[in-house]
């Protein structure tokens, strides 16, 4: 188990146990990332797709679980390529994994070339003037690297049109075209029996399968569980990694991965009729007992997991049992009522549970008005953060100092390209 880099060092006086828990007492929160799961959840997912190649997304931060973290993890697992949004993300990830490809899905632009070639990644190109930029980087350079080809087919986000995609065809079919992957991305991969699908996965396999001998790739979390004919040779999974549902009309067939700790830093009783938090939209109806917890809606726990008098709000655990959420949830702190917990089973100083032990990230979600992918996405930086298993041997990496940051990110000089893209070749 690896903790945050801020914890105090063991002393040989005192147990790991005592040592932690002295370490931690310093924050409000405490979230552990289980690596073990992560890898579970891969293994799943490439058991479902064989033959398909199990790639992983890691862009958001590994979805504000720790990308070098799970890059590492999983590429000892096996997993041999990786999908992030941005450059900077592709060169934290490099620098933890130095093997695996890795793709950068937000496209290519003028003088970033030698960017991807500095750290041997592949940018995802979606518009035909990225691709005549991409040419010239890589005719002028000798760069060899690989590129994805993404094609729309119905999103209209990002991508080729199909008519775009076909009239370069006969380009990439001459060879020598450095296109490693040709890739679309699906609408509604979540609800089985949409339309949308079918009609996407008609207009995929159609053009896909015009780029001779490039590997083809359209499921996403969600679209593994489609079946076969979505799977082709490989497939993007990316928040069933890290335990959101990706089968929401079924049981959730992953493993949960974060489980997040808070602080109870009072406990006050209040009178029935008083209110509690901003506002005042919450008031007891008998004499009520509170704990209040070190988190809020900076640490990523949103507000619209506040009660009121008419509506009832997100729970937490505490002491084994679900308790409910009184007020609004302020930046730094909520209320929690406790009175049905027997006397003493909560005290100052204790941890509550709000993700884990039942509370999934999909339950918490719902109380947000969102998402798991916002809900992981959002978790703060104020917790202490803890991983376990996935043979983690180093501590999270403490921040750089802002100066050294910008050393280390300069730009390299530009290459020169041209006022306006040059026309494909044909």
């Amino acid at each position: 188990m690896a903790s945050d880099p801020k914890i105090i060092p063991q002393s040989g006086l005192l147990s790991a146990e005592a040592n932690q828990a002295a370490a931690l007492a310093t924050f409000g929160g405490v979230l552990t990332v289980d690596l073990d799961a992560i890898i579970a959840n891969w293994r799943k997912l490439e058991k479902t797709a064989v033959p398909a190649e199990c790639s992983a997304v890691i862009k958001a931060d590994a979805y504000g679980c720790g990308a070098e973290q799970v890059a590492r993890a999983l590429n000892k697992a096996g997993c041999k390529t990786f999908f992030v949004a941005t450059i900077e993300e592709a060169r934290k990830v490099r620098a933890a994994v130095p093997e695996p490809a890795i793709y950068v899905l937000g496209g290519y632009f003028q003088n970033t070339g030698e960017h991807y070639a500095q750290i041997n990644c592949r940018p995802v190109i979606g518009d035909l003037n990225e691709l005549a930029e991409w040419d010239v980087f890589c005719r002028r350079t000798g760069w060899t690297g690989g590129a994805a080809i993404h094609i729309d087919t119905g999103m209209n986000r990002l991508g080729l049109t199909l008519a775009e995609a076909q009239a370069i065809i006969p380009r990439i079919n001459a060879g020598d075209h450095g296109i490693t992957l040709v890739m679309s991305h699906l609408v509604s991969a979540e609800q089985l029996n949409s339309p949308v699908n079918a009609k996407q996965l008609a207009a995929f396999r159609g053009i896909a399968s015009e780029f001779s001998g490039v590997p083809a790739a359209l499921a996403n979390s969600s679209g593994v569980f489609l079946g076969a004919p979505f799977q082709f040779d490989m497939v993007r999974p990316g928040a069933a990694l890290y335990g959101v549902n990706p089968t929401p009309e079924a049981d959730n067939p992953m493993q949960p991965v974060v489980d997040l700790k808070a602080r109870i830093v009072q406990i006050r009783n209040i009178e029935r009729g008083e209110s509690v938090g901003y506002g005042g939209t919450w008031t007891a109806r008998r004499p009520t007992k509170l704990a209040i917890i070190a988190v809020g809606y900076a640490d990523g726990y949103f507000r619209a997991a506040s009660s009121n008098d008419g509506t009832r709000g997100a729970e937490v655990i505490v002491a084994g049992k679900r308790c409910p959420v009184a007020g609004r949830v302020s930046m730094d702190l909520i209320a929690i009522d406790i009175t049905d917990l027997p006397p003493n089973a909560a005290r100052r100083g204790h941890m509550v549970t709000l993700l884990g032990e039942g509370i999934t990230v999909d339950e918490l979600a719902h109380h947000f008005g969102t998402i798991g992918y916002e809900v992981l996405t959002s978790l703060g930086r104020r917790y202490a953060r803890i991983y376990k298993g996935g043979n983690v041997v180093e501590p999270l990496a403490r921040p750089a100092p802002a100066q050294a940051v910008e050393q280390q990110t300069a730009a390299p000089p530009p290459v020169e390209q041209p006022a306006s893209p040059p026309p494909l070749p044909g």
